[in-house]
């Protein structure tokens, strides 16, 4: 079974449409940075519906020890630079990004790379659930910006 090191929107996405259980059924161990967390507060605190990840004991927050110093001129976020430091500090583990910069740029360092619509693709794979056209239109209605082109090939195959 993989280990996962996750980003800011993949945890908001999944939690929104209903799946964050699915994370540590797909996932040995499931990380994420303490800039993440961070995040996630800062979304609560403005009256957003956010997942609270201390309410999850299979989430590991964790604080990076290194951050790739030519990472900082990138246009991301804390929690994306910080997750992607943890996933080079975690070779084993898979980075979870929906963030296009930071997809390529997380492939470029070596690093292994899903994001929200792969957990779905998994969890359909593992019989978690039998169709994931609803989940897929839920990302999306959720701000998860997905390409007409990406929505059909996902959900032809």
């Amino acid at each position: 079974m993989p280990k996962a090191v996750s980003n800011t929107s993949p945890i908001l996405y999944l939690y929104r449409i209903g799946i964050i259980d699915w994370l540590p059924q797909l996932f040995e161990e499931v990380k994420t940075a303490q800039a993440v967390a961070d995040e996630l507060e800062e979304g609560r605190n403005r009256g957003y519906h956010v997942p609270n990840p201390n309410d999850y004991d299979w989430l590991e927050i964790l604080e990076p020890k290194n951050m790739p110093s030519q990472w900082l001129s990138a246009n991301l976020g804390a929690g994306e630079l910080q997750a992607m430091a943890l996933a080079l500090e975690y070779p084993d583990h898979i980075v979870i990004l929906d963030d296009s910069l930071a997809r390529r740029i997380a492939k470029a360092a070596g690093l292994e790379v899903w994001g929200s619509l792969k957990i779905l693709l998994e969890g359909k794979k593992q019989g978690l659930v039998d169709e994931i056209k609803p989940l897929v239109e839920g990302l999306h209605s959720s701000g998860l910006y997905l390409s007409e082109k990406i929505k059909g090939r996902i959900l032809s195959g």
